[in-house]
């Protein structure tokens, strides 16, 4: 059983930044898929930032390219999401998810991961 735990979620204004850590307790699988993904009232869950198992490739959304940066620490088995340049659109609740390589791959589908945190709210003020 996989456990995640997110956490940095805070009120912030337009221009500033955060950082997102997600705790895991467990494996889901020799090779896994560790994502973020965001939901706004209103408005489907979506890929934000994706990280395979070995932490050597990474996907982003269009949305947040150039601003955003997901990454992992290994020894602390935890999944980080540095948030710069935060916009007012980026409010959302932010969720951490794990799931295994489909086909060698991990997409950004929320349905393909399999283990979800309880989400920490990101709200950014103009």
């Amino acid at each position: 059983q996989v456990q995640l735990v997110e956490s940095g979620g805070d009120s912030v204004q337009a221009g500033g930044s955060l950082r997102l850590s997600c705790a895991a307790s467990g494996s889901p699988a020799r090779d896994f898929c560790m994502g973020w993904f965001r939901q706004a009232p209103g408005n489907a869950r979506e890929e934000v930032a994706i990280i395979y198992h070995d932490g050597d490739v990474t996907d982003y959304a269009r949305s947040v390219q150039g601003r955003f940066t997901v990454y992992q620490d290994n020894a602390k088995n935890t999944v980080y999401l540095q948030m710069d340049s935060v916009k007012p659109e980026d409010t959302a609740m932010y969720y951490c998810a794990a799931g295994p390589l489909l086909y060698g791959y991990c997409r950004g589908v929320p349905g393909d991961f399999d283990y979800w945190g309880q989400g920490t709210q990101v709200t950014v003020s103009s």
